[in-house]
């Protein structure tokens, strides 16, 4: 298997060789317009200055393209890389990245000809594409191989134990080339004295035990190989495996029963389809992730005299502390501890779990009206600034109501696919919920949400919290 900190190794060379390339690159450019250029336009030779510039754009240049890389996910997944993809994905973003540099620095050059232009573009493009794609295509090319001569592999399970799991483990193993599946054990559906499947594989539990097995055994990818008489019990396998860092394969002739964005795949001979674990493009992520950071900071810092005006009239109108913390499960089912301004009295569940009501007596005077304007929400963008959160997204919840939700709606672990928010399409719609059943209702709309998920939506969301806010209407 591949260790974590031999990831962050290939990671951390994919990135040093792009930095090399692009100020490689930038150097050639630069020695182009000094040597061909400007004596061109001049009509005599200019000499080569090593300025305090020169040097500050070899660093700042390289470090943008790193930035634009990682924005379109190319830093991800670094033993899994296909060498076309990589191909036209270099080429696209040294196209898109290229042309950016030509209107910001190259546009205003002294030139002779308009025919310069056309020149600078080019060489800048070529040098910056080819170099790229080369040292990009040594290491692949490296990790291909190793991949190939089972050198390298990724921890997978098969769900299923009778003839079609058979077969598949077969024909996956039988493949002379490894794409990288180290199979560790098989999952059953269903009971039975004997399995197929267990001369070849160690048995590791039935399927409503996908996600311990998952996390006690860093498992990497599941392929579903269950037979059609167990075709019932899919939707609830997919719902254990939703929300893990896990890639979900299943057989081909499954496709018929399933759901959601797919893509088909053609690995060891024999296509799988992969159920698409992206729910926004990579690009849309980072945009995402940085504008919380932004965000965070500003409110953070903008209004902390707010803060410590609620903080003070929460201190002194209750006894208590100021911050409310408690575990909440974020993304894959990590947990957290979220914070609030505490809107209760002290030992308000002293009883055990309990869900508030529009007219719970637990809650203070101002309490209640901080749920009404969300003012109690507003310690949480630390739990954003530090990733834990985002500012939209599905609203975390506690592990006993999450087993409680799940006894209803199996579905609900499709929410930890990606962050819990501050606010969430189910929260401008419903609101807090009072009982288990209206968080199950509450669900649906972050569902929806997150199969609709872009920053149009995002941005919508904030809008009509803010209007909450300001309205004081929150329920």
């Amino acid at each position: 298997m591949a260790s974590t900190m031999n990831k962050r190794r290939q990671t951390l060379l994919y990135i040093g060789f792009d930095f090399i390339a692009a100020a490689t690159a930038w150097f050639l450019f630069f020695r182009f317009r000094k040597l061909y250029l400007e004596p061109t336009k001049f009509g005599y030779e200019i000499p080569i200055n090593y300025d305090e510039n020169f040097f500050w754009g070899l660093i700042l240049i390289p470090a943008g393209w790193i930035l634009l890389y990682a924005s379109t996910g190319f830093y991800k997944n670094v033993y899994r890389k296909s060498r076309l993809n990589e191909l036209i994905q270099t080429f696209v973003t040294s196209l898109l990245g290229c042309t950016f540099l030509f209107f910001i620095f190259i546009l205003d050059d002294a030139i002779n000809t308009y025919r310069d232009y056309y020149l600078s573009y080019l060489y800048i493009s070529f040098f910056h594409f080819f170099l790229t794609y080369f040292f990009r295509f040594i290491l692949t090319n490296r990790t291909v191989k190793r991949v190939q001569s089972r050198e390298i592999g990724f921890n997978t399970i098969i769900v299923g134990s009778n003839e079609k799991a058979l077969e598949l483990f077969q024909e996956i193993e039988g493949e002379k080339k490894s794409y990288g599946n180290k199979f560790i054990g098989f999952v059953r559906v269903n009971r039975r004295e004997k399995y197929v499947l267990e001369d070849k594989l160690p048995f590791l539990g039935n399927y409503n035990e996908l996600r311990k097995i998952v996390e006690e055994n860093e498992v990497e990818e599941a392929i579903i190989a269950i037979e059609s008489f167990e075709h019932q019990k899919l939707e609830a396998i997919i719902a254990e495996l939703e929300g893990l860092n896990v890639i979900i394969k299943v057989i081909p002739d499954m496709y018929d029963i399933l759901s959601g964005s797919v893509k088909m795949s053609t690995i060891f001979g024999a296509p799988l389809i992969i159920i698409n674990r992206e729910i926004m493009p990579p690009w849309q992520q980072t945009i995402k992730r940085l504008v919380d950071i932004a965000a965070s900071l500003f409110v953070l810092i903008l209004f902390s005299p707010v803060y410590i005006v609620v903080g003070l009239i929460v201190k002194f109108t209750t006894p208590g502390p100021i911050i409310f913390a408690q575990e909440r499960i974020g993304i894959h089912g990590k947990p957290f501890n979220i914070y609030k301004f505490r809107s209760m009295y002290i030992d308000a569940e002293k009883h055990g779990p309990a869900l508030s009501s529009e007219k719970d007596p637990r809650i203070t005077k101002f309490g209640r009206f901080m749920r009404k304007t969300r003012l109690d929400e507003i310690p949480q963008f630390f739990n954003v600034l530090t990733g834990d959160m985002s500012l939209v997204g599905p609203r975390p919840e506690r592990q006993f109501y999450i087993d409680k939700i799940v006894e209803k709606a199996s579905h609900y672990n499709h929410l930890l696919k990606v962050r819990p928010g501050i606010t969430s399409w189910g929260q401008v719609k419903y609101g807090y919920a009072e009982n288990v059943d209206q968080m199950v209702e509450r669900l649906k709309y972050d569902i929806i949400y997150i199969e609709n998920m872009s920053l149009y939506v995002d941005v919508k969301i904030l809008i009509y919290t803010i209007l909450i806010v300001l309205k004081g209407s929150g329920k």
